[in-house]
């Protein structure tokens, strides 16, 4: 909803994810580096613009993409047309990945640390296809109804098969490439398709069967890109490159950032052509494909237009300083000759960085609304941003340390497996989706400048081979932790709201069954002084008959099990003397009213005695009647009664 009090409540929201950033900044220049960074002013300047371009972004999610992703899924699953269907998200993986950003600096960095063997634009080509096919592999799933692990289990061992092969230059960029696949555009748009797609296919789960493309998007690219590398390390010589690694990696001071009006334009330009793949896919195939109009188009373009200014604003602002200054700490972290306080900037970094990541916050609002709020989404977003803080301590570990990432990756592998198993069904698709929200716009450049940094400046490390790979631990431990947030939430007993209102509504049924048929009552017992709270049903039965009758009535209801009775003289008058009754009316007591206080169980056995004993079907005189008893008081029972 585009209304003013909705971007407030996105924007205080913004604030509060920046703020853990913002705390280990400060925390590791003063106490640690214990220098006041240059350009600082430039930095808070640049958090606050963050701030406000994530709440932007936010609402432009909300207002546009969203809406018309969800919309064109229904519409295709509507429509029955399965080829269009693949096409079309082929067309969104492929197109939105070419121009993300991350991939970008990623790619570039590859093809300088491998000395222009790995060429940039190609490399960009095999990622921006593996995810088109991936985004297809998924929706195909959705269509036919099958379980994720299955080809999630399937992907795992073919990228360690792949891994087997791939010559171990390629190995940790494969991995990371599978992270930064999923950027701020096109993980909400994949969610919304995939989720429409669920919502709308007879027989589908939107939680079990809507999440999942994006864990596909994250998966393709580790085996398409390793065998890549196998083909570019056999038939591909390196090129000389000008310059040096360390030159570029590391060293970087920071500078004062200046207001370029015509930058600025340049800048809102080229997100804008980051963008227009997508809107050109959507209206193609929205007016030529489906021919249909698109609903309340004017919001829609007002929300794609919120993406890419609330988008500008806040890469603006972490270019303001924040991307100089994190490269600029890792760089002098190394010189502190502490593992510990480099593993615990890691930590804190990995951490800080994912609670402000657009793209998990976007997911994790989803989550928790098709979860029927089980998943509450902060939670949700401290248990990723816990597990993005290990992974990427365990990866500045590694470099530090030595060894092959192979190893690291292929046994978190198995954690995940493990856990499939264990975990709830609704939150193994959450869990996967998960590892691929961690890795983009936020997370990223700084994490590839911690990971570069540490390769370059401490001996004995290869950038190519050892820079890369943190990015594969972000996206991998927040699957762990995820799936151990499912398996806490499941053990305690948390519950949807619709669960939550079903137990309500069968206490307020109970309540009212207690309060009309089954109230709490105080019985005395027999021969003591004690008194007790007895739940159970009591009627009373009343029996009617001529006086002379009485004892016999007496009889048969105690042996029908009647345990008291309240005598009552009545005068009765049949249809016949109503005609005439007012000369009767002090003719005199002729009838006795008998009243049995009694257990409901046993009002059939008494009525059906009496009335046998008593004939008062065939030619005996008298009725026979019960009633249900509530608030009942002072009644004395046996103690066998209980």
């Amino acid at each position: 909803m585009l209304t003013i009090s909705s971007f407030i409540k996105l924007l205080k929201e913004s604030f509060r994810d920046l703020f853990p950033i913002i705390l280990v900044i400060l925390f590791f220049q003063l106490a640690i580096i214990q220098s006041i960074p240059l350009g600082w002013e430039s930095t808070a300047i640049g958090l606050v613009i963050v701030g406000i371009g994530l709440a932007i972004f936010l609402l432009g999610l909300e207002v546009g993409i969203f809406p018309v992703g969800e919309g064109l899924a229904k519409d295709f699953a509507n429509k029955g047309s399965i080829g269009w269907i693949i096409l079309f998200t082929f067309l969104i993986g492929f197109g939105t990945t070419v121009a993300e950003p991350a991939l970008l600096v990623i790619a570039d960095k590859a093809s300088f640390v491998s000395g222009g063997r790995i060429d940039s634009f190609t490399l960009r080509m095999v990622v921006a296809f593996s995810v088109g096919f991936a985004i297809v592999l998924g929706v195909w799933r959705i269509i036919k109804g099958h379980p994720i692990h299955y080809y999630i289990i399937a992907g795992y061992a073919l990228v360690i098969a792949a891994t087997t092969f791939a010559p171990s230059e390629i190995v940790g960029l494969a991995y990371d490439l599978g992270g930064v696949t999923t950027s701020t555009i096109t993980v909400p748009l994949v969610a919304a398709l995939g989720i429409g797609l669920a919502s709308t296919i007879e027989g589908r789960n939107p939680i079990l069967d809507g999440f999942g493309l994006i864990a596909f998007a994250s998966l393709t690219p580790m085996i398409f890109v390793q065998f890549y590398g196998i083909y570019v390390y056999q038939f591909v010589d390196a090129v000389e490159l000008v310059g040096s690694i360390s030159h570029q990696i590391g060293t970087s001071t920071v500078t004062g950032f200046e207001f370029d009006l015509a930058g600025m334009l340049k800048g809102i330009l080229n997100i804008f052509f980051d963008v227009l793949p997508i809107l050109a896919i959507i209206f193609f195939f929205q007016y030529v494909v489906l021919k249909k109009k698109v609903e309340n188009l004017k919001e829609v373009l007002i929300g794609f237009g919120l993406v890419i200014i609330g988008l500008y604003a806040f890469v603006l602002g972490l270019e303001m300083g924040l991307f100089t200054l994190g490269e600029t700490m890792a760089f002098q972290l190394t010189q502190q000759n502490n593992n510990i306080i480099i593993y615990t900037f890691a930590f804190a970094i990995g951490f800080s960085t994912t609670m402000a990541e657009p793209s998990l916050i976007a997911i994790a609002k989803k989550a928790k609304e098709i979860s029927d709020e089980r998943v509450n989404d902060f939670v949700l977003r401290i248990f990723v941003a816990f597990g993005v803080a290990i992974g990427i301590a365990l990866g500045a570990y590694r470099i530090v340390n030595g060894g092959e990432i192979v190893y690291y990756i292929v046994i978190g592998y198995i954690f995940v497996i493990f856990l499939t198993f264990m975990a709830p069904k609704y939150i193994v698709p959450i869990a996967y989706d998960s590892g691929g929200v961690t890795t983009s716009t936020v997370t990223v450049p700084l994490v590839a400048a911690l990971g570069l940094g540490l390769a370059t400046n401490i001996a004995g490390r290869d950038p190519l081979i050892d820079g890369f790979g943190l990015i594969a631990f972000a996206s991998l431990f927040p699957i762990l932790t995820v799936m151990i947030y499912g398996i806490i939430v499941d053990r305690i007993g948390v519950k949807g709201k619709k669960e939550l209102l079903a137990v309500k509504l069968g206490e307020l049924r109970y309540a009212l069954a207690d309060a009309n048929n089954m109230r709490l009552s105080t019985i005395n017992i027999h021969e003591t002084d004690k008194r007790h709270s007895f739940r159970a049903r009591f009627s009373t039965v009343h029996v009617i008959v001529p006086k002379e009758k009485e004892e016999k009535a007496l009889l048969v209801a105690k042996a029908a099990g009647a345990t008291g009775v309240t005598i009552m003289d009545a005068h009765g008058m049949g249809l016949k003397k109503m005609t005439n009754f007012y000369n009767r009316l002090n003719s005199g007591n002729t009838d006795v009213n008998l009243m049995f206080i009694t257990l409901s169980k046993r009002v059939d056995k008494m009525v059906q005695r009496i009335m046998l004993e008593l004939d008062i079907v065939g030619e005996g005189a008298g009725i026979v009647y019960s009633q249900p008893i509530s608030h009942l008081k002072g009644l004395t029972l046996s103690i066998d009664d209980f």
